[in-house]
């Protein structure tokens, strides 16, 4: 495989402080292993994070922002779904 056919990854990092991983761009690797290096060599050069996570693009599947009406509309005649209704002690945190 020449270079210029390498896949497209998409690199999603965690940082010291966070709880979830956060997508920090795209790079072309040849693998997975490559797209790791690859990944941490561009975004986390500063020691910024303790997990990366790469997936290839087109293994991504996305919903379309202009139907995002249909797809969320359900969830809003779901009340109990959301907990606004619960109080929840200080010491709890990232909630």
């Amino acid at each position: 495989m020449k270079k210029n056919e390498w896949p497209l990854w998409e690199v999603f990092v965690r940082s010291k402080n966070g709880l979830e991983h956060r997508h920090f761009g795209s790079l072309h690797a040849a693998d997975a292993e490559m797209a790791i290096e690859n990944a941490r060599d561009v975004y986390t050069r500063r020691s910024e994070g303790v997990s990366i996570w790469v997936v290839k693009s087109s293994d991504i599947t996305a919903s379309n922002p202009e139907e995002s009406g249909e797809l969320f509309e359900p969830a809003k005649d779901k009340v109990y779904r959301h907990p606004t209704f619960y109080n929840l002690p200080e010491e709890l945190k990232h909630m």
